[in-house]
């Protein structure tokens, strides 16, 4: 699993009797985390940081310090204070497991949560222009789409990635960016060949809305077969898809200020493919933003698992 995406997952999943390990990339270039890579050549840790606050079973009033962000004039400004920690912790060891590891124990966290990789990965993008586009964070502010995604360097995948991926019984692929949270782990040939080789399940939790530029107009349907790109003809299983009804109101906001529509369910193009749909209503709209409902969410992945 991966991101912030995969955080709302979690922050659900979490209260369900099952053993969760949870992958997370680490390409990210932007806001404090970007900073922190220049100046001390770490991998990305902010989304690692946002994952761990999401597992915890500490209060939320201590959760929350670790996602407090600075405001001073000095060059603290912006910091995430968990960035900071683990940053920190990843310093003294010199290791990116170990540092996680006792950022789990000081936030309670119950479940394992791992680096996609100990390198320093930069992602690259080529649009459907042929411009190529480095970082994720300029990759995200292009508002383009694209028809490869790939690394500068050569990935190494965290060895013990395999190994949870070889005893998983599901693999969810969870929503989020297509191209800078998904992707990541897929354009990683040993991973797509360690799903292929496991038993587990694969499944995705579809987005809700699209993305600008990168998934204008992409129904469910492109979603998967975006994905399958790179993972392979009818390698997901099952996806999971929200029909809730959202307000016009609400929508039209969305789509003036964000440039964001809901994702269609094509039931027409779907029914011509091999993967499951798991579809109900999963979203809430209760603070004024479309999101999914988390322990909605988790209830059809957990009741996927058991059956």
């Amino acid at each position: 699993m991966e991101g912030h995406g995969t955080s709302s997952v979690l922050r659900g999943l979490k209260y369900f009797p099952i053993e969760i390990t949870a992958v997370i990339t680490v390409s990210d270039n932007g806001s404090s985390t970007g900073r922190l890579r220049k100046e001390f050549s770490t991998p990305a840790v902010g989304d690692i940081r946002h994952v761990l606050s999401s597992l915890s079973t500490l209060p939320d009033e201590i959760k929350d310090i670790m996602e407090y962000r600075l405001s001073t004039y000095s060059d603290l400004n912006g910091h995430a204070l968990g960035n900071l920690l683990l940053t920190s912790l990843l310093k003294e060891t010199n290791s990116f497991k170990t540092s996680i590891e006792y950022l789990s124990k000081l936030l309670h966290v119950e479940h394992t949560v791992l680096p996609l990789s100990e390198d320093c990965l930069t992602l690259m993008g080529e649009t459907t222009d042929g411009e190529i586009i480095e970082g994720e964070e300029n990759i995200t502010k292009a508002n383009k789409e694209y028809t490869r995604i790939f690394y500068k360097e050569n990935p190494h995948v965290f060895p013990e990635v395999f190994e949870k991926i070889a005893e998983a019984d599901l693999i969810i692929l969870s929503m989020g960016s297509l191209y800078t949270s998904v992707m990541p782990h897929l354009i990683c040939p040993d991973i797509v060949k360690s799903i292929h080789d496991s038993k587990a399940k694969v499944m995705y939790i579809c987005n809700a809305m699209t993305q600008p530029g990168e998934t204008d107009n992409f129904t469910v349907n492109d979603h998967v077969q975006m994905l399958e790109k790179y993972l392979g003809k009818d390698s997901i299983d099952v996806v999971i898809v929200s029909n809730t009804e959202v307000s016009d109101e609400l929508l039209d906001k969305y789509a003036t200020e964000e440039q964001k529509d809901p994702v269609r369910i094509d039931y027409e193009n779907i029914v011509k493919q091999n993967y499951e749909i798991l579809e109900d209503d999963l979203l809430t709209t209760s603070d004024g933003t479309i999101k999914h409902d988390s322990l909605k969410l988790s209830s059809i992945i957990f009741s996927y698992l058991m059956r």
